[in-house]
């Protein structure tokens, strides 16, 4: 195996770095000051763009570094997971770059599905527009009233009724909700059939947000932090009716699908979050040079050297693990990395959050204001700790396959 970056990938990468370092690094904390400051109240139907997002994501498109994440040379660059990972690793250093470049999630992951899964109509009508950054997309998966780290848990439903099919549930946690350029969501829900084995039970059907019978009821905090104008909402589908076509590959197919869908999503979220932690490693220890107290740099008291030093050994064995896995993928494909992915998702978030709150501890008051990108890491690392499945899924996923290599079934 060989994690060298290909010549492609080295290129694009240093172009990304390029466009950062020029366009993204001098406005990014004046950017989120007034994103803050113009979409501050839960009052989501008001919240708006910053006219920055859109100059500068028409720059980086002009630029060719767009949809970076897609392995299809038409549509995106055509690069390997493999290929991709440090590309994800420097967009991670920048809360807003993902969106910048066309690869933010869920977006990314919903292209992904529509990408492999989807037909042409269905193609046609919301890929080509979520390529071109014309729209958003949201994921709905959580649910408010049953224990969602087992999927099977889903109480909505999507039922087929002659040539339609019918929704029915209650989602949360839905990502991008409250944007004003999301129009369409991908639904997840029970489809019963008693002819079904427990993974053939579930469908995903894509559905305009402004279909009668979606109710957005509100957004949700984060940390007390609506996450405006991106916003985590809760939405109800009440008898909700579509052309039996809006499935996605038919009914039953929701985990096949989400195979597909969450093996590169973990890839990129996991070295995003080796990124982040990069960036907070080197807040910290500018931080930490820079101010003194009780005539010592801070970087020199109360074992905070040890603590640079242990955040450097576990960033790079995050990213060892992280890059591993995705050669694995690109290798095997998903149900080949299924110990790898499962790793990477429990150590990538556990280690940014670590790696933050070391940071935050030498920034003081500071670390935790709006002033640095210190709280939107933290925020992130916790919160990907619970998303795409909580750390004890994980864990038991890697039990369970280690107990198999040694002949045990349960």
């Amino acid at each position: 195996m060989n994690f060298e970056p290909s010549a492609r990938s080295r290129d694009f990468l240093e172009r990304v770095q390029r466009f950062m370092a020029e366009h993204l690094e001098p406005v990014e904390a004046k950017y989120w000051r007034e994103v803050h400051d113009n979409n501050a109240t839960g009052d989501w139907q008001a919240w708006r763009i910053h006219p920055l997002v859109e100059a500068l994501k028409s720059k980086a498109r002009a630029a060719g570094l767009w949809n970076l994440f897609l392995p299809d040379e038409k549509l995106g660059a055509g690069l390997s997971t493999l290929e991709y990972a440090p590309i994800a690793e420097a967009t991670g250093r920048s809360l807003l770059a993902p969106e910048v470049f066309n690869c933010n999630a869920p977006d990314s992951g919903n292209m992904e599905v529509l990408y492999r899964y989807g037909s042409d109509a269905q193609k046609k009508r919301w890929l080509e527009p979520l390529l071109a950054g014309e729209i958003r997309s949201v994921f709905c998966m959580t649910e408010p009233d049953v224990a969602s780290s087992d999927a099977t848990n889903m109480q909505a439903t999507a039922v087929v009724s002659g040539d339609e099919v019918v929704l029915n549930g209650s989602k949360w946690w839905t990502s991008g909700l409250g944007d004003p350029r999301a129009k369409v969501a991908i639904f997840m829900a029970r489809t019963p059939n008693e002819s079904a084995g427990r993974h053939g039970q579930h469908s995903m059907v894509l559905v305009p947000l402004d279909t009668p019978g979606v109710q957005i009821q509100r957004m949700v905090k984060v940390f007390g932090d609506y996450d405006a104008p991106h916003g985590h909402g809760e939405v109800h589908f009440k008898d909700v009716r579509l052309p039996a076509d809006s499935f996605i590959s038919g009914p039953g197919k929701g985990f096949e699908i989400a195979q597909g869908r969450l093996g590169p999503g973990r890839i990129h979220h996991c070295m995003r979050c080796i990124g982040a932690a990069e960036k907070s490693l080197e807040l910290m220890i500018d931080r930490g040079m820079k101010r003194t107290a009780f005539g010592k740099p801070l970087l020199n008291l109360g074992g905070n050297r040890e603590r640079v030093a242990e955040a450097r050994v576990a960033i790079d064995q995050a990213r060892l693990l992280t890059l591993h896995a995705a050669w694995k993928l690109d290798e095997l494909g998903a149900l080949g990395a299924l110990t790898e992915i499962a790793a990477i998702k429990v150590v990538a978030p556990s280690m940014l959050q670590k790696v933050v709150d070391d940071a935050i501890q030498i920034h003081g008051g500071a670390g935790v204001s709006q002033d640095t990108l210190l709280t939107g890491f933290f925020a992130q690392a916790r919160s990907l700790r619970l998303a795409d499945g909580p750390d004890e899924v994980h864990k038991g996923l890697i039990a369970k396959l280690e107990l198999q290599k040694r002949g045990h079934a349960r």
